[in-house]
């Protein structure tokens, strides 16, 4: 069965990591009650925590003009309607860790089996169906050589009714990560972004994650808003401790700080991967240029014949094709574009869409 040879590290344990599509979940997910409708003091309330993902709730309600208590009843809300979720997220790009975006043609009868036992394994971050549900789309972050291999060169390749595994390592980040797509919807006028954007930092060294601070990175791992008493339960350490180690690893970006929720409820319903062929004088522009378009919610260069991977959220399918058809068709230097929906999410960035 495809759960016994796809079983790998960690089980069900959650994990953070950057997905191939956002911060936020993109696009329809499986399964699902229907979400809550945003409205506009949700819209900057998602844009304020995008900013500051641990700001008091006080400062946020000072910002946009309404009490504390309007705020935190709005959050619990959003939490209950569009799963939103604040984890923290390691980031592979600082810490050196590898990424693999994988597209798996699959048997029709079996796709659905094969995302779910993907999802379950702790190395994947983001796991869909797309291409009419007979190809899994998934972004893989091993933590080590042995894991990577043992995935690639020797479970997908034995996993019964996988007819194509096409894999691409991610080279370079452009947008996604720390970059939040929520930025680009503009909730926030520039006077309340500014507010809410914490100074600058001067890293405190390199990016790195101590054993001394692996408990504290797993419990911002599940509550990225988590308070101070509850992390120094989960850490046996004192305030001060935790305070510092917190501040060192968000200055340093061996963590970041991520806010996930469905974008549906922002009336962004559809979400599209593209992959793009450019000439490799052309990579770095595209890559910058796609970047700044307020579609693209992720993208990255990798190896491969598509030299660069992205993901497009619109509010419906004719929005997407004015999109190819004008500012993407319009970018000097890309040759070819292969674009595939996302029909549905099998594994956010770090946990399972609920049943």
């Amino acid at each position: 069965m495809e759960t016994d040879i796809l079983g790998g590290p960690g089980g069900a344990r959650r994990t953070a990591g950057g997905p191939p599509g956002a911060h936020q979940a993109a696009g329809p997910a499986s399964r699902r009650a229907p979400s809550h409708a945003c409205d506009t003091l949700d819209r900057k309330l998602l844009h304020a925590l995008d900013l500051d993902a641990r700001a008091p709730f006080s400062r946020i309600a000072t910002v946009l003009g309404v009490s504390d208590q309007t705020v935190a009843r709005r959050y619990r809300r959003l939490r209950a309607t569009a799963r939103l979720r604040v984890v923290a997220v390691r980031d592979p790009h600082l810490l050196g860790q590898p990424q693999w975006t994988l597209r798996l043609r699959c048997a029709p009868e079996a796709a659905e089996a094969i995302a779910e036992a993907l999802a379950r394994r702790s190395d994947t971050v983001w796991v869909a169906l797309a291409s009419g549900g007979t190809e899994v789309t998934l972004h893989v972050r091993p933590r080590s050589r042995g894991e990577e291999q043992d995935l690639l060169l020797g479970r997908l390749p034995r996993t019964p009714r996988i007819v194509e595994i096409r894999a691409q390592q991610v080279l370079h980040r452009f947008f996604g990560g720390p970059s939040g797509w929520t930025r680009k919807t503009g909730a926030l006028s520039a006077a309340q972004a500014a507010a809410l954007t914490p100074p600058p930092v001067v890293p405190p060294g390199p990016a790195r994650i101590t054993p001394d601070e692996e408990p504290l990175v797993a419990a911002l791992e599940r509550d990225g808003r988590g308070t101070l008493p509850e992390l120094q339960r989960a850490t046996g350490r004192t305030e001060s401790w935790v305070k510092r180690r917190l501040a060192a690893l968000l200055a340093s970006g061996a963590i970041y700080l991520d806010v996930e929720y469905d974008t549906d409820a922002l009336g962004y319903q559809c979400a599209f991967l593209l992959s793009l062929t450019t000439a490799p004088s052309a990579l770095d522009g595209v890559g910058r240029a796609l970047a700044g378009h307020p579609e693209i919610a992720y993208a990255v260069a990798t190896t491969g014949p598509a030299n660069l991977m992205a993901v497009a959220v619109t509010t419906d399918t004719a929005s997407f094709y004015h999109y190819v058809s004008t500012r993407l068709g319009a970018l000097e230097g890309v040759q070819h574009v292969e674009t595939a929906p996302f029909m549905s999410r099998v594994k956010q960035l770090t946990y399972p869409v609920p049943r």
